[in-house]
């Protein structure tokens, strides 16, 4: 184990340029949030609820058994490799180069997309709070709701842009005391909830009839809303990919992971359990459309008042998911920059000397962000449209990391223990492994699928396969005609021979 002050980094061939003041509860915080049970299970309900009935929630525990197989894996390259943006160091060091440049480049796509998507849940919540909150129109327009939307979208970009500019303990610091909202919120709505239900646990064997008429029966109607849970349980490999910014991250980092997961699906899951078991009328159209599902539960359950103090606490929560996943866009950013494996490579690496962190990207990942909301404002289906593209673009990331994985367990080229006596899969890697490879190429065929009720109509049926066939093409392009030649780590951020001879030694 290294003793030099970079806790290790310099065995990757960087020096150490971010601040590293990140412990446990923030790492565990970042994962939390970016996952963010109330942003999830809030913002997308209404699509889960209306397109499967109550029987939806099974897709919960699904989406968890598939994920966790995922999480695993990636706690065990997190113990190895603590280096930022983790997905795309992680594939670097497990395939080829144009794989983890792949890798790299389809994780911020998404990010960047992520963002977009997540910050259209203030429009989901905001109304029902106040109706001065719905900034065009009564939301009764063809477009109010979308214009809204993005206009509340843009604010909240606006603060996590700042927030990430000015510094890494600026964010940790919010993103902590946020999470410790929701995680507090989120147990008192368990509770609240558990005890005003008024049904039993047969309705989740309902379907509503959702299933009759459609191709595949009731099975492709749930494939449908298991999108709303696929939704939620992802973004945990953020405790990693501030892995620089951590304390002893190589057993901080896994355990956050595993954490983070975990807790989100105990959690996420029992507030719809309880929400559909006490809500007063499962019959009432509005649980299915975006301007009522879960938040609507939530008022009729508890009150006006208590119901919107719940509400304000997803707002929160809305806010630290948002930064959450603007924070993990910048390190994959800079993580690929600072090996000249993006162009103008030498700006989006820089850290500013006062803040510690990298604001171009902070800059950029904003601006963009707020570019995917316009072109999309005036899609109907905007909010499960963006959606979906941000999942599938993640989960076509995470198998860029898992199937070269798998691929070198194989060929025996990984080891079943850590010589660090850090997390590991040990003898049970393998099956892990093929679950969570086969899990991501069934869901992200799944999430793909050009549906009218998710993507619209016309052309934007295709919009996934188009969109990313796109990202993918302008990408590779540049990086085999260019970007390839090119790769090395900036001469900045090469790690000092000092530090080398240290860890080569320890």
């Amino acid at each position: 184990m290294s003793t030099s002050n970079d806790h290790g980094l310099s065995e990757f061939g960087y020096r150490q340029s971010l601040d590293r003041s990140i412990g446990k509860f923030a790492s565990f915080a970042a994962g939390v949030s970016y996952i963010s049970i109330l942003t999830g299970t809030f913002q997308l309900f209404y699509f889960g609820f209306g397109t499967g009935g109550p029987a939806y929630w099974w897709s919960w525990p699904m989406v968890f058994v598939g994920q966790i197989a995922v999480a695993l894996c990636f706690a065990e390259l997190a113990a190895r490799y603590p280096v930022a943006g983790s997905v795309y160091n992680w594939s670097k060091r497990l395939a080829r180069p144009t794989t983890s440049w792949l890798a790299g480049w389809m994780m911020f796509t998404a990010s960047v997309v992520t963002l977009a998507s997540v910050v259209l849940a203030y429009q989901v919540t905001l109304p029902q709070l106040w109706s001065g909150f719905q900034l065009v129109g009564d939301g009764s327009g063809a477009h109010d709701f979308g214009i809204s939307a993005v206009i509340w979208g843009a604010v909240l970009i606006l603060f996590t842009t700042l927030v990430n500019a000015f510094g890494v303990k600026l964010m940790a610091r919010i993103n902590s005391i946020g999470v410790f909202i929701e995680l507090i919120a989120a147990v008192l709505l368990v509770v609240i909830l558990a005890v005003n239900v008024v049904r039993g646990p047969g309705v989740f064997v309902d379907t509503h009839g959702l299933g009759e008429g459609h191709t595949g029966g009731y099975a492709g109607v749930f494939l449908v809303a298991a999108i709303a849970s696929a939704y939620v349980m992802y973004g945990f490999d953020t405790a990693s990919s501030l892995g620089e910014e951590t304390v002893n991250p190589r057993r901080t980092a896994p355990v956050a992971i595993l954490r983070a997961v975990i807790a989100s699906f105990v959690i996420g899951g029992l507030i719809l359990l309880f929400a559909i078991m006490a809500a007063p009328d499962l019959a009432d159209p509005r649980l299915g459309t975006s301007s009522g599902g879960l938040q609507l539960i939530v008022l009729q359950v508890l009150g006006g008042p208590l119901g919107k103090v719940f509400l304000c606490c997803i707002v929160v929560a809305i806010t630290v998911c948002a930064l959450a996943v603007h924070t993990a866009g910048i390190r994959l950013m800079f993580a690929m920059a600072r090996d000249n494996a993006l162009p103008f490579g030498v700006r989006l690496a820089r850290i500013n000397a006062k803040t510690g962190t990298p604001v171009v990207p902070a800059i950029l990942i904003g601006a963009v962000a707020v570019a995917i909301l316009l072109v999309n404002i005036g899609t109907p289906q905007i909010f499960t449209a963006v959606t979906s593209v941000a999942v599938v673009m993640i989960y076509l990331a995470y198998l860029l990391v898992t199937v070269p994985m798998l691929v070198k367990r194989l060929r025996g080229g990984w080891s079943g223990r850590d010589a660090g006596g850090h997390f590991s899969l040990g003898r049970f890697g393998l099956p892990v492994n093929v679950v969570a490879v086969l899990w991501g190429a069934g869901m992200s065929v799944n999430l793909a699928w050009p549906r009218e009720q998710i993507y619209g109509g016309g052309v934007l049926r295709w919009m996934a396969l188009i969109f990313i066939g796109i990202v993918a093409a302008i990408g590779l392009a540049w990086f085999r005609l260019r970007g390839r030649h090119r790769l090395g780590t900036l001469p900045e951020h090469q790690a000092d021979r000092g530090d080398r001879l240290v860890d080569e030694l320890s």
